[in-house]
């Protein structure tokens, strides 16, 4: 799901030199195609990690790392991609995070063992960091304030149409072809938008670009990486693990050194002092709780639709089609609920209602239907994102001055890219947890072997993509999976719980932070 604020954060820009007429098109088609590779993949990936679990014999740490490496680098740096965008040219900068992304893309479908593809991802991140912000300002600066309207309305639906397209196209591709398809189909479409930039995009820079703050970048990523090492190596190695102790405590003292840097540089990648607007501080809070419960939510809905549920891959692509296009459709109309309204009521509603979407997902066992027991939890689940995305917003951004805007709209997009990062982290050992809980009080009744046992126990760490025993009779199989199956859904629903709870977080944050009318 895209970041609330990347709309903003065109409009908070200025054009710095507006295009011609006849390039126009030609700069919406490379920056919707560039943005979309970012907006893509980070979706398609959860799509084919089954087959990828399956394919390279990953544990859930493996797969944790093939989405946390990306997510990790691009929320460390996106700030920092923007300000490069500024000072050496904003088309470079594109250019070079689209052949970064498509470099890091062919490594990633070559990638031999899980370990290459973490890595490859990480450049993938890194490359992303540029691309994104690049394509943003790439519209600030080349549509004037009479078509930056329409610019921003034709990005914005064909970025959607192409985030709901890509995960069943990748789903599909996974499903009839490889998992290694889902990174190669991005060379093509990297050499398009790369030679379309050179042709038709005229460069631009900012006559006031700041200094970079390469100390805050340098450590914003230690800390962060830190942080989630130390969280996600846990299930692999127990919390007394020296380097796990020492990875958490680490990154906590690091994060701690990152706001005293940001505090005494000239130039800082996160100005503290936006955080004085109560309006600005409680729409973060709000954006990092219900960010954190989306991420964790598409990160494991793809596992319990593809191994417990049975469904293709192609199907699970497919499954949150409503859910991406209730918000393209609903967008319009939620944009003016502030204005009706103001901006409290429709950011205390919308958590509430995205909660109850949460509570629908709880519900299903194993083989539900989908147009019974998915079907409407994803609808709900839509309809509350849609209400919440377009107030919050228009929160940030008139909660500073216009001179704030862009780096207002950065930080909430920061926040929202960290919030999926840290909840894959935390939550993942939870699930971990859950799953072998309820796996041992399922097994317990099949009178299998100490040796058996054994073998399954030792395998929890991969979830439902355990494999079996060998030499089982078919009937002790079926036993074991169903059993297994039941065990993840008892986790999965314990998680559904927990973002409703993260979710009706939100909602108390917007009710005690968020004024009655706009600031």
């Amino acid at each position: 799901m895209k970041a609330p604020c990347d709309e903003a954060a065109v409009r908070s820009g200025r054009a710095g030199s507006p295009c011609k007429t006849e390039a126009a098109p030609w700069i919406l088609a490379a920056t919707i195609l560039g943005s979309s590779l970012a907006f893509i993949d980070s979706t398609v990936v959860n799509v084919a990690l089954p087959a990828l679990q399956a394919s390279l014999h990953a544990t859930i740490v493996d797969v944790q790392w093939v989405v946390e490496s990306y997510g990790l680098f691009l929320a460390a740096l996106i700030l920092v991609g923007g300000s490069f965008g500024d000072m050496f040219g904003r088309r470079l900068m594109f250019v070079l995070g689209v052949a970064i992304f498509a470099a890091a893309s062919a490594a990633c479908g070559i990638a031999s063992s899980i370990h290459q593809l973490v890595i490859a991802r990480s450049i993938q991140g890194v490359g992303a960091a540029f691309l994104v912000p690049g394509s943003l300002a790439i519209i600030s600066a080349s549509f004037d304030d009479k078509t930056r309207g329409k610019a921003i309305g034709t990005w914005s639906g064909f970025t959607a149409i192409t985030t709901a397209v890509g995960p069943v196209v990748g789903g599909w591709l996974v499903q009839h072809a490889s998992w290694r398809w889902i990174f190669f189909i991005n060379l093509p479409l990297a050499a398009a938008v790369i030679g379309i930039s050179l042709w038709h995009i005229p460069e631009s820079r900012s006559v006031a670009a700041r200094r970079i703050d390469w100390l805050g970048a340098l450590i914003i990523t230690l800390g962060l990486g830190g942080l989630v090492f130390g969280l996600v190596e846990s299930t692999n190695l127990g919390w007394s693990n020296p380097l796990v102790f020492g990875s958490l405590s680490a990154g906590l003292a690091t994060l701690v050194v990152f706001v005293f840097v940001e505090a005494t540089v000239s130039s800082p990648m996160v100005p503290l002092t936006l955080f004085r607007s109560r309006s600005f501080s409680g729409a973060n809070l709000l954006t990092l709780f219900l960010y954190a419960a989306i991420g964790i939510f598409f990160f494991l809905l793809p596992l319990n639709l593809i191994q417990v549920q049975r469904y293709s891959a192609t199907a699970t692509g497919a499954a949150v089609l409503p859910l991406i296009l209730l918000m393209f459709v609903l967008s319009p109309w939620s944009g003016g609920l502030v204005a009706r309204y103001g901006p409290r009521v429709p950011l205390v509603i919308g958590p509430l209602i995205v909660a109850a979407g949460f509570s629908l997902f709880a519900v299903p066992s194993t083989g539900s239907s989908y147009w019974k027991a998915f079907l409407p939890a994803v609808v709900v689940l839509g309809f509350g994102m849609a209400v919440t995305v377009a107030p919050l917003t228009t929160v940030v951004m008139s909660s500073v001055d216009q001179d704030h805007a862009g780096a207002a709209s950065g930080i909430n997009n920061a926040v929202a890219r960290l919030a999926g990062v840290l909840a894959i982290a935390i939550f993942g050992i939870v699930m971990v947890n859950a799953f072998g809980f309820a796996l041992k009080h399922e097994l317990a009744d099949l009178g299998l072997s100490s040796d058996v046992l054994h073998e399954i126990r030792s395998q929890e760490i991969k979830l439902a993509g355990l494999d079996l025993p060998p030499n089982l009779d078919a009937g002790t199989s079926a036993a074991i999976r169903t059993a297994i199956n039941q065990a993840f859904v008892f986790g999965f629903r314990l998680i559904m719980l927990l973002c409703v709870a993260l979710a009706a977080a939100s909602s108390a944050v917007a009710w005690l932070f968020i004024p009655a009318s706009a600031p």
